[in-house]
């Protein structure tokens, strides 16, 4: 065979990861690439999104559905092959509950893992052949290399070095990117859980309206019932919000766990592999090489395999922050960004809106009835119940907010309002006797002034929420949590899942190359040990000749004498005759 005459089969080996190397990294970092990748930190997305705007707004655009604007997000990002479509591209935007946008965003991470299969293939197909040439096509070696067996010997070091630090950046990178999920995961957890508790607080208030009672007067029954079916629909805004935010937060904690773990055992064994590796190298445990080899080339398709799933995850990311960027330009726009955070209805928040200014004008209508109808009326003792042996100065009336129709309304001079309600009535209650009568100066008993400021702080309670659902209506809530995520937190996740990606290249090349040098260097220790040997061998028969010359047998040398001395005969014989006549 060509390949145990003419070449070098370590030379295969080394090209290999080098080729691999190059094609992942191709392909991954290519937009042109047929699998149409997008692997950039997020400034460069930016960059490219919103450098070019004339074919940016071509992509961009919204669609009508049921008289509802509904907003195409990262539609030019997202413009993958969808391999459910017959690999046409995909042209709908962001969407994490869309099955094309998953499989096309799925379809992105491709690369790694063929150049997984390819390692498996072509490096097994290596291997094969180099076994064949070490049983079938031996041959003596004629020497060895002192510089090669240097070079072996630093490429050996320099490729554990780099085993080691592509290592390191995987395990910062990896735990970085598990912080900022983290972090992103509890501020819109606390975010959720505010506009929880402050639904729960509205609710409760409303509830507490309908027992709003000062003596005779109550809250009109229409009102009452408008209580009724506005809870209802506040009941289930909180637990659409609830289960959207929980579900998201467990699902991402379900996916990232078993990533991680898997994340932390492949960098665990490639870093031991290359260590142990190399030292079995060095010390020429050939034995153990070959059978490391056989467990680093299984490991290297895994390390593979790992990169491609954080390629996913890293365009999965940067997809949302684009997503989560654009639609901070149309926020009143519906879009797929509601299944991590949900707007809550315009015409459900417009409704809660209008009953709560409803209902808190009505309690201060009651106040203010019973105030101007009971209490500053000096009333005779005919009246009855209505009749406590009020005096002294009048009242002060509760500031309505609202008008008749429900617009806003300025306080008078003479008026107070929920802050000060409670403090000023107070200088009007009177001491009263076992039967309720005042028996001094003042308008309200201590009943009637329990219950005025219990109604007090009911409509309060409704009012100082109005800002609350009003951001709810134009989605001020949404947008805060949005803004902050896409400005404090996407650059950090973009970036250190690159980071996890690019730490995951780098191991499994640097554990590709530390097989191959292990096996050159292995094989350069060999023709060392071999060389040595018959250098050793052929010294030692020298060494041997030349002790037999000088310390030889005395009979030997007679022998040689006495042959000598008969070849001198037999010269003298032939030649005598001419010496002595």
């Amino acid at each position: 065979m060509l390949l145990c005459f003419k070449s070098n089969p370590f030379f295969l080996l080394l090209v290999l990861p080098l080729s691999l190397l190059f094609s992942s990294t191709f392909f991954s970092f290519s937009h042109g690439a047929s699998f149409h990748l997008q692997h950039s930190p997020i400034s460069e997305i930016v960059e490219r999104e919103f450098g070019e705007m004339a074919e940016w707004n071509s992509r961009r655009f919204t669609a009508e559905t049921s008289n509802k604007t509904y907003l195409i997000l990262a539609a030019n990002r997202t413009h993958r092959e969808d391999p459910l479509n017959n690999f046409e591209f995909y042209t709908g935007g962001w969407n994490i509950t869309n099955e094309h946008y998953l499989f096309s965003v799925g379809f992105s991470a491709a690369p790694p893992l063929v150049v997984a299969v390819i390692w498996f293939v072509a490096f097994g197909i290596c291997l094969f052949c180099l076994c064949i040439c070490r049983c079938f096509c031996r041959k003596k070696h004629n020497g060895y290399s002192r510089k090669a067996y240097c070079f072996s010997l630093g490429l050996l070091f320099l490729s554990t070095l780099a085993a080691i630090g592509g290592t390191t950046i995987l395990f910062i990178g990896q735990e970085k990117f598990q912080h900022s999920i983290v972090g992103i995961m509890s501020y819109i957890l606390k975010e959720a859980d505010t506009v929880l508790v402050n639904l729960q607080d509205l609710l409760n208030n409303l509830l507490s309206a309908k027992k709003v009672g000062i003596g005779p007067a109550a809250l009109p029954a229409e009102l009452q019932s408008k209580i009724d079916g506005i809870s209802k629909e506040i009941n289930d805004v909180a637990s659409h919000f609830r289960n959207i935010t929980t579900t998201n937060s467990n699902e991402i904690r379900v996916l990232m766990h078993p990533v991680n773990v898997a994340l932390f055992s492949i960098a665990i064994t490639c870093l031991v592999l290359a260590l142990l590796g190399s030292l079995c190298s060095i010390l020429g445990l050939q034995c153990l090489v070959y059978t490391l080899v056989i467990l680093g080339w299984i490991l290297v398709v895994g390390t593979f395999i790992m990169s491609g799933v954080f390629l996913l995850i890293h365009n999965a990311v940067a997809d949302t922050c684009l997503a989560m960027g654009e639609w901070l330009q149309n926020p009143n726009a519906n879009s797929a960004l509601e299944e991590l955070l949900p707007k809550v209805d315009n015409e459900t928040a417009q409704s809660i809106f209008l009953v709560t200014k409803g209902i808190t004008f009505g309690i201060v209508n009651v106040v203010n009835g019973v105030t101007s109808n009971i209490s500053n009326v000096n009333m005779p003792p005919e009246a009855g119940p209505l009749y406590y042996n009020q005096s002294g100065p009048l009242v002060p009336l509760l500031c309505n907010p609202y008008n008749l129709n429900l617009t806003d309304r300025k306080c008078s001079n003479s008026e107070v309002d929920f802050t000060n309600a409670s403090k000023v009535w107070k200088n009007h209650v009177c001491e009263v006797s076992a039967n309720g009568m005042c028996l001094s100066q003042g308008r309200l008993t201590p009943d009637n002034y329990t219950q005025l400021t219990a109604s007090v702080n009911v409509s309060y309670g409704l009012y100082k929420y109005s800002p609350f659902i009003i951001d709810l209506i134009d989605s001020t809530f949404i947008k805060e949590t949005f803004s902050n995520i896409n400005e404090h937190n996407c650059p950090s996740l973009t970036k250190y899942s690159e980071w996890t990606y690019s730490g995951f290249i780098m191991s499994s090349t640097a554990l590709m190359l530390s097989m191959i040098i292990w096996l050159i260097y292995a094989s350069q220790r060999r023709r060392r040990a071999d060389t040595k040997k018959s250098k050793d061998k052929d010294l030692s028969g020298d060494l041997k000749g030349s002790t037999n010359k000088k310390g030889g047998d005395p009979f030997d040398d007679d022998e040689k004498g006495s042959m000598n001395r008969n070849s001198g005969d037999h010269f003298s014989d032939e030649k005598g005759p001419n010496v002595f006549v």
